[in-house]
């Protein structure tokens, strides 16, 4: 074997490497230049980094309680993440988590007024379905505007994020309002403390953990296991792939567009019932504007998904980072008092450097696709046998 041919085949071997933890390392490589340049902004304002980032990750990692604040913030991101990772697999950029989450928490929030006197076990359940039901009718909507008019979806579900809070607001300020609101007039929107028979139980000996990351785990378990073991998640990840083929095999293209957002947004609205029934409250409350309810895991959760390579299991602990990095960033500002400006700041960076990743993950696959046919040939001729079954030593030393 030749220098050549066995620097090729280790450049092959690397690159495949390399391809395969590329969906892990090459995030993981943006967020922490995203940190790096936070560093730089940091020591700009006067601010030891060191200082600030300590302050974060004992915030989001350094107790039982820093830990259970970040699992209790990861969870709807995990939620909207798995969904994510269906609708974008399937080629549809669902953009509407946030109206999702609210129309699930809606759903969840009416049934639990009606049926209030339901055991405990039964009102829970049917909360959590109802908010999968609630957000899949929202990403359903989406979905056949998308198959069967040609609305492109991004439009579709941010207009719709905008009418799912209109709709809060009309019922929180009228409908669903705690009655106690309107006799005191201060009319804050929110219901009444709801059934305690639909709170979510703490899980023991995980303080404030509750039934709801259980439940993030469960729904990112049950969306790996739809898509890759599944024919159903087959075909979702085909026309995905290429819709073209997938219709000329007989696929069901615009059906699948439907059911990927619809499965999308089934999974955001679970999150909002968790997030209604999980919180410490026990009440239905917002300030007006999605963000007040969501906490914005609509956006943060595709952000969670991109990272974690858009696989449901890998969105697992890239969820938990991302709560961390949300909780530790509050941490931050109240340790270091740095402007709650730079947070913001700070989360965008990380957001533009994860996304702008997935361009690098493709050169890097790209590239080891390309290296694999020659390697492959090279390999296959250096171990054939020489022609007359003579040895390879006798064949080159002309034995």
């Amino acid at each position: 074997m030749v220098d050549s041919d066995r620097s090729l085949i280790s450049r092959r071997r690397r690159a495949q490497l390399l391809a395969r933890t590329s969906p892990i390392v090459v995030p993981l490589g943006a967020a922490l230049l995203a940190l790096l340049i936070g560093a730089v902004t940091l020591f700009a304002l006067g601010v030891s980094p060191i200082e600030g980032y300590r302050a974060m990750f004992s915030g989001a990692f350094g107790s039982r309680d820093a830990l259970a604040r970040t699992a209790l913030k990861a969870m709807p991101l995990l939620l909207v993440g798995s969904g994510i990772c269906i609708s974008f697999r399937a080629s549809v950029i669902n953009i509407g988590g946030e109206g999702q989450i609210v129309a699930g928490a809606i759903l969840a929030t009416i049934l639990a007024q009606a049926l209030p006197d339901l055991p405990s076990v039964l009102l829970i359940t049917l909360v959590l379905l109802a908010g999968a039901v609630g957000g899949g009718i929202w990403g359903a909507i989406p979905g056949y505007l998308k198959a069967y008019a040609r609305v492109n979806e991004i439009l579709s579900t941010i207009m719709l994020n905008i009418v799912a809070v209109q709709i809060m607001n009309f019922l929180l300020k009228d409908v669903l309002i705690d009655p106690a609101e309107i006799e005191r007039g201060t009319r804050i929107p929110q219901t009444e403390r709801l059934s305690t028979n639909a709170d979510l139980p703490q899980i023991p000996g995980l303080g404030r953990i509750h039934l709801g990351v259980l439940v993030a785990v469960g729904v990112a378990v049950l969306a790996w296991f739809l898509m890759w073991r599944t024919s159903f998640g087959f075909r979702l990840r085909a026309v995905g792939y290429n819709p073209d083929a997938s219709r000329y095999a007989g696929m069901p293209v615009k059906r699948s567009t439907v059911y990927a957002l619809t499965l999308s947004g089934a999974m955001a609205g679970v999150a909002g019932a968790v997030l209604v029934f999980g919180s410490e409250s026990h009440r239905f409350v917002t300030d007006g504007s999605a963000a007040g309810f969501t906490g914005s895991a609509g956006f943060n959760g595709i952000v969670a998904a991109l990272f974690g390579g858009l696989h449901p299991l890998w969105t697992i602990p890239s969820a938990f980072l991302f709560g961390g990095l949300l909780v530790g960033a509050n941490a931050m500002q109240r340790a270091v008092q740095v402007p709650s400006a730079l947070i913001i700041a700070l989360n965008g960076l990380i957001v533009v450097f994860v996304v702008s990743s997935d361009r690098v993950r493709q050169l890097i696959t790209r590239r080891a696709e390309l290296l694999a046919p020659v390697t492959s040939a090279r390999e296959e001729h250096m171990t054939e046998p020489p022609e007359g079954g003579e040895d390879l030593e006798e064949s080159v030393t002309g034995g």
